[in-house]
This record gives C-alpha cells, structure tokens and sequence, in this order.
C-alpha cells in the first residue's frame, strides 16, 4: 500500500494507481475530457493535470501512478487558470449547438463550462487541418452511427475502443499531427463504405457529440403524439437495468415496472417484452442446434442473436456463413411476431386484412440493432429502435419523474410472458446458458444437469467454455476481438458443437446504446442485477413459458416447422456479393421502393423479368415498373415478402416467391462512381423460372 497527501487529505491506495483514481478514493474531483474507465490513458486533455511537490512542471493525473509520500494538489491558481484556457481553445473550436445536439445535458464539456461558467475568450476557429473541409465533417450514411467532426475534441477514444484496446476493428483512426489531428476513417470514407459493424463503441465512449447512434426518437415522439397509429413497444432485458443510471438510481437497479410505466405514459398503446421472443429464440435455435448435431453438419452453431457479429461475419469472414443459426434476433422474431401474427389480425377488420399494420418500436441497449431492423428480408418488422440512451432522452423531453414511479407497471399479453433464460440474454454467455438449459430438456437430461452455467458468465473479455453432457463443448466470445482470436486457428471447428458470440464486452449490458457510466465495475453490477432477475423467476427454461407453446399450437406448429421458418428465421450473405445485392433488389420490389431499387443498378442496367414486363432497361424503368406497374403490397399480416430459398450459400440465387414459385437469378455486377466513392451496382439481372 501507498500512502500520499491531495488537497492536503491523506489516502492510502494500492500499488499501482494513478493519481486520478487516488483523488477519486479520497473524495476529490478532478476534471477529464479524454479519460474512460478500461481504456489506456493518453492525456490528451490535459485537463487532469496536477501539482505534485518536487515536481517542475504539472504531471497528467490519469496516467501519473501514486507514489509513496507524494504530496498532489488539484485546485492551484495555476491549474485553474490552465484549465479555464483549455477550454477556452476547445470552445473556440466547437460549434455552439447544444440546443439541437444530442447529447445536450450528457456532454462532459457542456457540463465543465457550465460548472465553472467558462466564457468565450477567442474567436471562432476551423477544427483539423485547413484540408478538413475535404473529409467528412458530417457523416449521416450509416443507418446506426453519425459522425460530426466540427464538435469532436480529438481526445482520442474513439480511436482506442475500435482499435486494438477493445474491439479490434481500426475503422477509425487518426490522421495528421499536432494542432491537425483528427480521428477519420480509412481513405476518409464514408462510415457506410467502410467494415463498420456499427457496435457502437465509439458512441459509447465520446465525451461530447461528435459520435452519436442515428437519433429515432424525435419521430417516435411525433408518432406517439399524432396517435393516428396502434402502438407497440418492446423492451430489452438489459435496458431495465440499465435505464436506471440516467435517472440517479443506484446502478444495477431494476426498473422493470418503472419502465413500462413510462413508457405508457409516453402514449404507448401496447408495452411488450423482447425477453417473450428471447424464449422463441431458443425454442428454434435450440431446435436448429440438435438438428444439426443429429445430421453432424454444419457445426459448430454459431448464435445469430448479435447483428454486430452478424456484420463482421458478412463483411470479414463468409466462410463463416453456414455456420451462423438461421434464427432471427429476439428483436426481429418480436417485431414479426406483433406485425405479421395473430396479434396484428387481432387489432380490428382493416389489420386482417392487410390495410394497416401496427407501428412497432423496440428499445434496445445496441445501436447494431437500428443496421438489423434495415436488413433485407427482416425490413419493415420493426419500424423504428431506440437505444437506452434515446429512451432517457424521451422520458427527460416529457418531464416524467422516472424515479419516484411505481414498480408495478406490468407487460401486456400476449407477448409479454417470459422465464428466467430469456432475462439472462442481455449478459454475455446467456444466450448460451438458455440454450443449453432447454436443449438438455430436448434430450431428456435437464433434471440431471445444473440450472445455473457459472463457466458461461462472466463480464471480462475472453472465451469462456463448457462441457455439456449429452450435447457437446459449447464456447462463449465476450467480445469481438475474442471471436477473432479464436478464429486465428481452426481448432474452434472441432472444438465445440455451439458458439456464442456478442460484438461488445459484457454482451448487451456492455452494447453501444447503454448509458454512459465512469464506473470500472458498472458491467458487474449490471451483470449482478441481470442474473438476480433469472433466480427470482418462477420459471427458468424457454420452453416452460405459456404463450410461447400457445404460439406453437395455435399459430406455428412446432420449432423450425415451414411455419416458423417463414416468420422466424432469415438469410445471409456476403457482403457487396451478388447474393447480397439480389436480396437489397428484392427487399426494395417488396416494399415497392422504386428509387432504392433503382440506386442498385447502372443508369443503363437490363433487367430481365421473364414477365410480361418483358425487359427493363434503365434506371428510370426499373423504378417505374416497381413503383406504378405492380400491385401495392399489402401490410401486417398480409405483407407479401420474397425468400432466398438457401439461408445461408453464398452461390445460392433461387429464389422463393410470396405465391410459393421458385426462381433463379443470373447477376452481372459493374462499379459506378456514386458520391466521389465507388460502388458495386447491378449491370445485368435475369430471371429464370424453375
């Protein structure tokens, strides 16, 4: 043990900690713009800056380690006056937006000038290099991340946590030195072009608005507010802990009722929980894995639940492909279940018939899950997703007093009934552990095995596995850059039998779209909380939850029956590939969307229709056909969507129509020059009746 004097406390501390966390332990705030907990300290800022006696110039508290005797003051005239010129510089080169930004009332450098009431001194300067107005200082193109550089103040943790510190993928990094350093992506593109995964990380991270999810709650709120339309929500398992940091309660609290509570006085007509479909999951991927393990192909089962590894698999690894369980997501599943179920029918005359659907919004800790809700053959389910952030922002907008509500708000039927596997999904390793908990009941075993996999939990980074007698070696990836390593060799194929992986550490208690939280223990605490919720619950395996088996016998059948392959399960692709175009083309057809599909194409491209259409060349044509030649397309219930015929073959073009025909595609691909960057479009598209 160390023992030190700050601010003229003493405090003794453990070997090895920095001066930050020394002056936190003793009760004393020092300010920081570029420190997260579990990222590596660059000090950058220089907003930690302290005295320390003996010492010449000012030492960095975030990566100064505490020393025996030190004597460390924070609050100097000097360091007051350093700090308050600091910002100063940085405000001179931020745009004055806190009315329309964001993360207004969350931004740490709003909240320093606001504490200390730091005026404007200098006039107002470009940020980056004099050739910044070259990259891209507002990047809306990624359906999850938008990126606003004119705010960003280059403190460099972006850069950390998609680098090698944490998720390994290096699609931001800095350009130029010194006064012009920016964080930018590869070749300046586009968030869009670029293998984004959209994680979400960097949102998670950024001290001020310069990284943001793709904000959907300003329409949400002017839906809920026009009630023109039936209304349903659905909750995540990890935003009912975690929503209750934004409001003060301590964390690891579970705010289930409060939740639903205000969510319905914020007009929601229907509130339903996720974790009903997190019980679905499992019934089908839990099915899918035995099928697999009694016909000994394709394995070991990857989950699918993740859209951020489902990205990294299209984009880095397609081998991977048939690896992948075909089952939708929780959030998709649900979003299929409420748009195109018995409940949609439920809703009056005009929702069975096809004149009107409900508007589905989902409440998720992951901004990956606003890229899945846009995703070919699942488009449409869900029409807008919130992250738990956006959320807080809705609640706050609408002035309601989330803390002093009451904890008995309850889901509505039927979709709101879940167990005990389906809560534990927000954690990593939860997935598994629910699976593992109801395929041992598909072989007969479950009363001779343990409810609770405590090698499956755990919130830090690595592969965590199990023995599951009856079943096989299964492995959970907590993280990306876990799944990665682990993919460096080939003995993962022989291995294990089933393999889970979430893109962000901690799973989703850890995902982008959670709030943001100083606390190095805060993914433990939500963890705790998580699997207090599972011990509680009267029942604990899928396959126990009434609804669900009332699902199956009045509307599906069994688990992955015809039935329950058309609502339940998806396909994939690699991407830029034709598979992957041809399925853009066809989600555009459906949803009649004419100048989307259109955008796929060359301005001279051919489609070839086999139809009494004849042959479409052309841009404009192919939009016309889509847009006024076919018949509108009906809505919930009745949504007519085209099929790939193999869930996962990255050759396999045949096609399932809605009327059950089956089709094969011939593509030709050609690249473009779109927006100053290249892009692989449609040349030729031909189609063949089988």
């Amino acid at each position: 043990m160390i023992t030190l004097t700050i601010n003229g406390r003493h405090v003794e501390v453990d070997d090895g900690t920095s001066l930050l966390e020394a002056a936190k332990l003793a009760g004393i705030h020092v300010p920081t713009l570029c420190y997260y907990p579990g990222l590596p300290a660059h000090a950058v800022c220089r907003m930690c800056l302290v005295e320390i006696e003996g010492t010449q110039n000012p030492q960095p508290a975030c990566r100064t380690l505490a020393k025996e005797g030190d004597v460390v003051a924070t609050d100097t005239v000097a360091l007051a006056a350093f700090r308050k010129a600091d910002a100063q510089w940085l405000l001179a080169r931020h745009p004055n937006d806190c009315m329309r930004c964001e993360v207004n009332g969350a931004c740490q450098l709003q909240r320093l000038v606001h504490e200390n009431q730091w005026e404007e001194r200098w006039p107002k300067m470009p940020a980056g290099a004099p050739a910044a107005s070259e990259e891209l200082a507002s990047d809306h193109t990624s359906p999850s991340i938008w990126r606003d550089l004119s705010k960003c103040i280059e403190c460099g943790l972006c850069a950390e946590v998609c680098g090698d510190a944490v998720q390994n993928q290096n699609v931001i990094g800095f350009a130029n030195r010194g006064f012009d350093r920016r964080p930018v992506t590869v070749f300046d593109v586009p968030l869009s072009q670029t293998n984004c995964i959209s994680c979400g990380q960097c949102t998670l991270v950024c001290p001020v608005g310069a990284l943001i999810e793709a904000p959907h709650w300003h329409a949400v709120l002017q839906t809920l507010d026009a009630h023109r339309r039936v209304s349903v929500v659905q909750v995540a398992p990890a935003t009912r802990i975690a929503i209750s940091e934004e409001f003060g309660l301590e964390p690891g609290t579970v705010s289930t009722g409060r939740l639903i509570n205000a969510l319905r006085l914020l007009g929601f007509d229907y509130v339903f929980d996720t974790n009903f479909a997190a019980d679905l999951t499992i019934m089908e991927e839990g099915t899918e894995l035995l099928s697999r393990l009694k016909a000994g192909t394709e394995l070991p089962l990857f989950t699918s639940c993740c859209p951020g590894w489902v990205n990294w698999v299209e984009l880095n690894r397609p081998d991977l492909l048939p690896h992948l369980s075909t089952t939708k997501s929780p959030q998709q599943m649900h979003g299929a279940i409420a748009k195109r179920g018995r409940f949609a029918r439920s809703l009056g005359p005009d929702f069975a018939e096809g004149k009107a659907e409900p508007y589905v919004v989902s409440v998720m800790p992951c901004t990956a899950k606003k890229d899945e809700a846009q995703r070919p053959g699942v488009s449409g389910d869900v029409d807008h997703v919130l992250t738990t952030r956006e959320l807080a922002r809705m609640i706050r907008s609408r002035g309601i007093p989330f803390g002093a509500l009451s904890e008995d708000g309850q889901f509505d039927s039927p979709l709101g009934e879940s167990t005990g596997a389906a809560q534990i999904f927000g954690a990593s390793g939860g997935v598994m552990e629910a699976m593992v908990r109801t395929a041992a009941h598909f072989k007969g075993v479950e009363h001779d095995l343990p409810l609770e996999w405590e090698a499956l939990r755990g919130v830090r980074e690595g592969v965590k596995t199990a023995t599951i007698p009856g079943v096989g070696t299964v492995a959970v990836c907590n993280g990306i850059a876990s799944a990665q390593r682990m993919l460096e060799d080939e003995a993962w194929r022989d291995d294990y039998v089933a393999i889970e992986v979430m893109a962000c550490v901690g799973g989703c208690l850890g995902g982008g779209g959670e709030p943001k939280s100083m606390d190095p223990h805060i993914l433990q605490k939500r963890a705790k909380a998580i699997y207090s919720v599972d011990a509680k619950a009267p029942r604990r395996r899928s396959y126990e939850n009434a609804d669900v088996q009332a699902l199956y016998a009045s509307e599906l059948g069994a688990p992955n029956s015809p039935t329950a392959h058309r609502l339940l399960h998806t396909h994939y692709a690699t991407r830029h590939s034709a598979r992957s175009l041809l399925m853009r083309f066809l989600d555009c057809v459906d949803r009649r969307d004419g100048a989307a599909a259109a955008k796929l194409f060359h301005p001279d491209g051919v489609w070839s229709t086999t139809s009494p259409f004849g042959v479409l060349t052309g841009a404009d044509e192919i939009a016309g056909l889509i847009n006024a030649k076919l018949p509108p397309n009906l809505r919930g219930a009745k949504y007519a969507r085209h099929q790939m015929e193999s869930a996962s073959d990255i050759d396999d073009l045949t096609v399932l129509a809605p009327d059950g025909s089956r089709s094969r595609f011939d593509l030709e691909l050609s690249t473009v020059e779109a927006d100053g960057y290249s892009q692989t479009v449609i040349q030729t598209l031909t189609r063949t009746v089988l």
